[in-house]
């Protein structure tokens, strides 16, 4: 399949050749920028503010290499610095027994005692230059030490000092990719209020059923029509009845007349109670 495949690339170069010539490679190159272009033009904008995003995410890893790094420095910087006072410490015990010895073999004297052992003056002398010798190469050493511990120092500002920058950019980044964000989906609500997205489909379904109905509803109308069953029309036909309620007026006046002429019976009034009254008691 791929040898297939670079058959057929191979054949095309070679008509592409033959028919455009030598400006072949010209318009290979102008189709790729415009395809890439268009390509580049149908990418929704939601999936290039990700990119950003995950673009800012990908200096992390960056980040934590130089923070490892910083602590590792720290930690040498801080090792280093107790080995050089450590031996700064030994070497001014050793310088002060090198002036000791010193002082003694200007003495003059011919022996000398030290720790319960005896020692002659050429013996203090081969010993007090051994040890001279040995002071000023671990001074050397020493001062190498410490040289070798200012360059770590200032290349451990350094990275904290880059450090420092990433970690402002990266901000800086992220804050720019929030209000990108944040101007994309302005932009959305926008055009989500101006020109509300509709179904299309639903929207002809909609339409369709409510044509069918209608459609429906004229056929019953004309059924009805076509079996005299008007509908919708005023019912002029069917005229109301007048309700007889008779010569109501004159009845009531009848009536009442007929009560007045009918004496009322008087009602008998009681006889007065006699009252007994008694006389004075003797």
């Amino acid at each position: 399949m791929l040898k297939k495949a670079i058959f057929g690339t191979c054949v095309a170069v070679a008509l592409g050749a033959l028919v455009l010539g030598k400006d072949v490679f010209s318009y290979g190159r102008t189709a790729w920028s415009a395809t890439r272009d268009a390509v580049k033009k149908e990418v929704p904008l939601e999936f290039q503010v990700q990119r950003a995003r995950s673009a800012v995410e990908q200096l992390v890893p960056a980040i934590h290499t130089t923070l490892k790094t910083i602590a590792e420095q720290q930690v040498d910087i801080e090792q280093l610095n107790q080995e050089i006072a450590r031996r700064a410490d030994d070497m001014q015990k050793q310088k002060e027994s090198i002036l000791t010895l010193k002082q003694d073999l200007e003495s003059g004297q011919a022996t000398f005692r030290y720790a319960n052992l005896t020692y002659t003056s050429d013996q203090v002398k081969r010993d007090l230059r051994v040890r001279f010798e040995r002071f000023k190469t671990a001074e050397m050493i020493l001062s190498h030490d410490q040289q070798i511990l200012g360059s770590r120092a200032k290349a451990l500002a350094a990275r904290e000092e880059l450090l420092d920058k990433m970690l402002s950019q990266k901000k800086e980044l992220e804050a720019k990719v929030e209000q990108l964000d944040a101007r994309l989906q302005t932009i959305r609500a926008e055009q989500s209020v101006s020109s509300p997205e509709i179904d299309e489909s639903a929207l002809a379904n909609a339409k369709r059923l409510i044509a069918e109905v209608n459609k429906q509803l004229d056929v019953q109308e004309k059924l009805l029509d076509a079996e005299g069953k008007f509908v919708g029309l005023i019912p002029v036909e069917t005229k109301a009845q007048a309700v007889d309620f008779g010569n109501v007026t004159a009845d009531i006046d009848g009536y009442f007349k007929k009560s007045t002429t009918e004496k009322p019976v008087q009602a008998q009034k009681p006889a007065p109670a006699v009252v007994k009254t008694e006389g004075p008691k003797t």
